[in-house]
């Protein structure tokens, strides 16, 4: 039986030579100009910061493949984080090595090479040729955009053969070809294997965002605006629409100006909210209840913003309505005042939380006093409360997650860490323990911010949060006509 050729079907046609040798001639040249990457310096340096890292160790960085969506269609591609982060090579397949020398280490992407007319994938292979999916660049072209050397990934087999398994580090968990090579270490008490400590370290570099990520993130957070704008906008006041519909008017939105969005969207009417990750989108809207959206687009880059607003349905809140909102909206504002350079990240979580017990006392649910709903031994406050204060963003949406403790949950945020705060109250629709009134009520309120040298700047801040901003702002935007991206 012949070899299948690399990106064949078992369905693709058996063409006759004549057609072959047709389609082999008559194609012009198909010439691109490129220049260096805005972020390869950028990248250039976090190379630099990872090789300082682990001197004289190689450090092997792959980007992954295609997954199969059904038979033989793939889920659009979505390069690994780490990899993207340290190459700017936003392909699949990619695997960057960090080899070692004298003086620190020589960095090279290996990366599946153009093959243009002169092979006949150009046109046979569905999976890679140009006539199916597109130009790709050469292994000139792209070493220029990204201002690293490029070398065939054909050839990367016998690099990596020849190196012993105590010398490398592998980013486990994304390329199973390339775990497979090197087997996996034991762990050792609590001490972190070699490569646990690699993606540690990955993570640990990404939580300091420079300058250019920045700008991305503000990109994102700004598209993101404008997606909760076109949705406002069709969101009726009386009558109804599904939760797809505004999922779909988000994505149009994130499709245009980003590369989609950056997780599902979360699209909770009514008691719908009360469930965190609401993903099912299935439900309508409803006059007199409230909206959760929890939203975010991801940029070009793969950098994402990710925001949550709830909205009355009808343009104004209850009265009970209102005053859960405000309880969450001055958990936020409370744990916004005290982020700052140094500020350990528990002490956010602590200053949220102590607002949203203090508040679940004043609605009269709350068992315990405060300060017994909040000792460690208890925390029943967090029935209605479930999840933390947030999370540090970036090329993730939950981002820098391979870090170690001492370092994120029990570290302290420095400058230019960029976090959600988020913290929210949810009342099921089942729960006996509350107030009938208060059944069914979910709200949430989320933003990006980034911590500076004197406190913290809301990046999305365009977006208004109280109760009464949230109201005029939800009546302009109905006063606008809705509008394509």
């Amino acid at each position: 039986m012949a070899e299948k050729k690399s990106g064949e079907r078992p369905h693709d046609p058996k063409f006759p030579e004549k057609f072959l040798e047709f389609m082999r001639s008559g194609w012009g040249p198909s010439e691109l100009e490129v220049a260096e990457l805005e972020q390869a310096p950028y990248c250039a340096r976090r190379r630099e910061a990872v090789s300082a890292a682990f001197p004289g160790e190689t450090i092997i960085v792959p980007t992954g493949a295609e997954k199969v969506r059904a038979n033989d269609t793939h889920f659009r591609f979505r390069a690994g984080s780490d990899f993207a982060w340290l190459t700017g090579d936003l392909d699949p397949e990619g695997v960057l090595v960090l080899h070692p020398t004298g003086a620190g280490h020589e960095a090279v992407l290996y990366r599946r090479p153009r093959k243009g007319t002169d092979s006949d994938e150009f046109f046979r292979s569905a999976k890679y040729g140009e006539l199916w999916i597109g130009r790709k660049n050469s292994l000139a072209e792209a070493a220029t955009l990204l201002g690293v050397e490029c070398r065939d990934v054909e050839g990367l087999a016998g690099v990596l053969d020849g190196l012993r398994r105590s010398q490398v580090r592998v980013l486990r968990g994304i390329d199973p070809a390339i775990d497979a090579r090197f087997e996996a270490e034991e762990a050792e008490g609590r001490a972190l294997t070699r490569d646990a400590e690699l993606a540690a370290v990955l993570s640990e570099l990404r939580l300091t965002k420079d300058p250019w990520e920045l700008a991305q993130l503000q990109d994102a957070i700004d598209a993101t605006v404008r997606g909760f704008e076109d949705v406002a906008r069709v969101l009726p006041s009386t009558g109804s629409v599904s939760e797809r519909l505004i999922e779909g008017v988000f994505g149009m939105r994130a499709r245009v100006e980003g590369n989609g969005i950056g997780y599902d969207s979360i699209v909770g009417a009514g008691a719908h909210a009360t469930t965190l990750h609401w993903i099912t989108n299935d439900g309508r809207t409803t006059p007199g209840e409230l909206i959760l959206m929890d939203m975010g687009v991801e940029g070009h880059h793969l950098y994402t913003a990710d925001i949550t607003r709830t909205l009355p349905v009808s343009g104004a809140f209850t009265p009970l309505q209102r005053q859960v909102y405000e309880i969450v909206h001055a958990s936020q504002q409370a744990g916004m005042d005290v982020i700052k350079p140094g500020t350990e990240f528990q002490e956010i979580h602590r200053t949220c939380m102590r607002v949203l017990a203090e508040g679940l006392a004043d609605l009269g649910v709350l068992p315990v006093s405060v300060d017994e709903a909040l000792d460690k031994d208890s925390l029943v406050y967090r029935r209605w409360t479930l999840h933390g204060f947030g999370h540090m963003l970036g090329l993730d949406v939950h981002d820098c997650a391979a870090s170690r403790p001492e370092h994120y949950y029990r570290g302290r945020v420095e400058e230019n860490y960029v976090l959600t705060v988020e913290p929210g109250l949810y009342f099921q629709a089942n729960d006996e323990l509350v107030p009938e009134e208060l059944r069914g009520i979910g709200i949430r309120i989320e933003d990006d911010v980034r911590v500076t040298a004197e406190g913290c700047e809301n990046l999305s801040a365009a977006l208004p949060r109280s109760a009464d901003d949230v109201e005029q702002w939800l009546a302009a935007q109905r006063e606008s006509p809705p509008r394509l991206p």
